[in-house]
C-alpha cells in the first residue's frame, strides 16, 4: 500500500469536537484518491496528517509502511496557492527542488527543460519570473518544482480551485496525463463535484471530520470535460456525491 491511516484523530485545542474523528484509509499505489467535503469537514486536515505537516492527536499515518511523523520528500505537496518564490526565476524556483534532492548543479538545466517540457510550458519561460505568468502558468510551475522531488505521492489541496474554468479544465487534462504516464499515488482535494468526476478513482466523502462514503468512480477513462455529462455512470455517481454532500436539486 503506498499510505494508510489507521483510526486517526485530529483534535485542535479549542474546538469542542474533533476535525478528524478516527479516520482509518487506505490508498494503494498508484490510485488517484479525491477527497471531497464541505468547508470544515476536515478534507485539508486529513491531506496535511498524509504529508506529516500535521501531526495527530491519536492514530497513525503510514506511508509505505512507515510510520509518517514529518514531511518527506517522498511524499509531495501543492497548495492552492502556489508557493513559488517570487524572487527567483522559473528555472531556478524549479532547481531549488533539483538541488534540494541532490542533482548536480551540471545535470539541472537538462532536468529543468524536460520538466517544463513534461508541463507543457515553452522552456523559454524559465527566464521569468512568477509575477510575469498567468495563474495557469505558475501552477504548472509549481506542478513542475513537485515532480522535480520526484515523489511517489502527489498530495494536491485544491490546486486549481483560484483558475477560471478554462484554465481549470486544461490543468486537470495535464494532471491525468502526468498521472497516467508516471503512475504516481495522487491524493487531491476538491469542493468542485466535476472535479472530482474526472479525475478519480476512488471518492472519500467526508463529513463532521469522518469518512461518510467511499465510492468507486464508474465513469471510464478517458473523461473528456465536454463529454463527461454523456458518459455511463456519470448521472449516478453525480446524484450520489451530492446526496452525500447535502446539495439539494442536483439534477440529471
Amino acid at each position: 500500500m503506498a499510505i494508510s491511516t489507521d483510526d486517526l484523530v485530529v483534535h485542535f485545542p479549542g474546538n469542542p469536537a474533533p476535525t478528524l474523528d478516527r479516520i482509518t484509509l487506505t490508498i494503494p499505489d498508484g490510485a488517484f484518491t479525491v477527497l471531497v467535503g464541505a468547508s470544515g469537514s476536515g478534507k485539508s486536515t486529513l491531506l496535511h496528517c498524509l504529508a506529516g505537516l500535521i501531526t495527530p492527536t491519536s492514530g497513525t499515518v503510514s506511508d509505505n509502511g512507515e510510520p509518517v511523523r514529518a514531511p518527506d520528500p517522498r511524499r509531495g505537496v501543492a497548495f492552492q496557492r502556489d508557493v513559488l518564490f517570487p524572487w527567483m526565476s522559473v528555472a531556478d524556483n524549479i532547481g531549488f527542488a533539483l538541488r534540494a534532492r541532490g542533482v548536480a548543479a551540471a545535470e539541472r538545466p537538462r532536468r529543468i527543460a524536460e520538466l517544463l517540457d513534461d508541463v507543457e510550458l515553452a522552456r523559454t519561460v524559465g527566464t521569468r519570473r512568477p509575477s510575469e505568468l498567468s495563474g495557469g502558468m505558475r501552477q504548472r510551475v509549481s506542478i513542475a518544482r513537485l515532480l522535480a522531488g520526484e515523489p511517489a505521492v502527489m498530495l494536491m489541496d485544491e490546486p486549481f480551485a483560484a483558475l477560471d474554468a478554462l484554465t481549470r479544465l486544461r490543468m486537470q487534462d495535464l494532471l491525468i496525463d502526468l498521472w497516467t504516464r508516471s503512475g504516481r499515488t495522487i491524493v487531491f482535494v476538491t469542493h468542485d463535484i466535476d472535479e472530482a468526476i474526472r479525475l478519480a478513482d476512488t471518492v472519500d466523502v467526508l463529513d463532521n471530520g469522518r469518512i461518510a462514503a467511499r465510492l468507486t468512480n464508474p465513469v471510464d477513462r478517458p473523461r473528456p470535460a465536454d463529454a463527461l455529462a454523456d458518459r455511463p455512470g456519470y448521472s449516478d455517481i453525480r446524484k450520489e456525491l451530492h446526496h452525500r454532500l447535502g446539495i439539494a436539486h442536483a439534477g440529471g
